[in-house]
């Protein structure tokens, strides 16, 4: 009887359990859902893309200023004029 009553029991759980788990997906599949999380990915999409371009020109800016350094070539117009050229 006590082997009968867990069988039953355990049976019970795995049904819960196995309901619960396929209502989620069903809700994680609705359309509303699909399109928040559509726009939520194009959002951090977004936010890559910014980053992306932040690192993209601070390279540049570096660049130009490794670049300017081996030319010779100053920043400052007024320094630049004072300064002959070879």
């Amino acid at each position: 009887m006590f082997r009968r009553a867990f069988w039953f029991t355990a049976g019970a759980a795995a049904g819960a359990w196995a309901t619960n788990k396929v209502h989620r997906k069903i809700r994680s599949l609705t359309p509303e859902s699909l399109a928040a999380r559509a726009a939520d990915r194009a959002v951090e999409t977004g936010h890559r893309l910014r980053e992306f371009a932040l690192d993209v020109r601070a390279g540049m800016v570096q660049r130009e200023e490794e670049l300017n350094d081996a030319l010779g070539i100053g920043a400052d117009p007024d320094e630049a004029t004072a300064r002959p050229l070879p």
